[in-house]
Parts: C-alpha cells; structure tokens; sequence
C-alpha cells in the first residue's frame, strides 16, 4: 500500500438537485449522493501561507482513485468538512506511462449553501 493510498479516508460527493420549494417553484440544494475515498492535505507552501495572511480562504490537496470535476463537492466523514474542487482531475493525472494511478485535485474548504 502506497503512502497515499493509506491516508485516505471516507468521503461522500455531494449532487447539486433542484427540489421543489413548496410554493410552485424549484430551489437547488445540494444533497450527498456516491460514497469515496480521499486523501486530503492542507496545502502548507510558502505561497499558500502568504495568501492566508492577506485573507485567502485554506487551499487543499485531495488525491483520489477517480478524477473529480471543477466545483465538485464533497464531505469528509470524520468531521463533516465540505469542500469544493477548484481544479479539474483530469488535468493532473498520472502518466499512462506510470504503474499507479490516482487523480490530484485543488480544492477550498466551503460551506455548502442549503446547510
């Protein structure tokens, strides 16, 4: 087992629906839909501690077995923290070339609206 494979841990997406609102009308909110696994890292760089100190919200580093689409969102189950992929998956995949395969994202801690 690699060291990222063992600092996963469980996750659940989050699918953005629309509902009804109860008086004729629709609102969208957003309701936990597929179990997954994440490793999920505080991005600590230089650069990233800059930017906190000006107001910046915490970046992070979430690495998963399946890539994740710009503005995904997902809850770690240990503690309930949302967060909302800032990256494409895609765009940080491993080479085919390599014996592994696993997907890097950026993401930011986010609160989701209809909670």
């Amino acid at each position: 087992m690699s060291l990222w494979e063992a600092a996963m841990q469980p996750c659940t997406l989050f699918e953005l629906k629309r509902v009804s609102d109860g008086e004729g009308g629709f609102a969208s909110v957003y309701a936990p839909s597929a179990p997954f696994e994440a490793a999920i890292k505080l991005d600590s760089s230089t650069e990233a501690r800059i930017a906190a100190k000006e107001g910046a919200e915490d970046r992070y580093t979430v690495t998963t077995k399946a890539p994740l689409k710009f503005h995904d969102v997902f809850q770690r189950s240990s503690d309930g923290q949302t967060f909302r992929i800032t990256s494409n998956g895609e765009d940080r995949k491993p080479p085919k070339a390599a014996s592994f395969e696993f997907y890097r994202h950026s993401a930011e801690a986010w609160e989701v609206p209809n909670e």
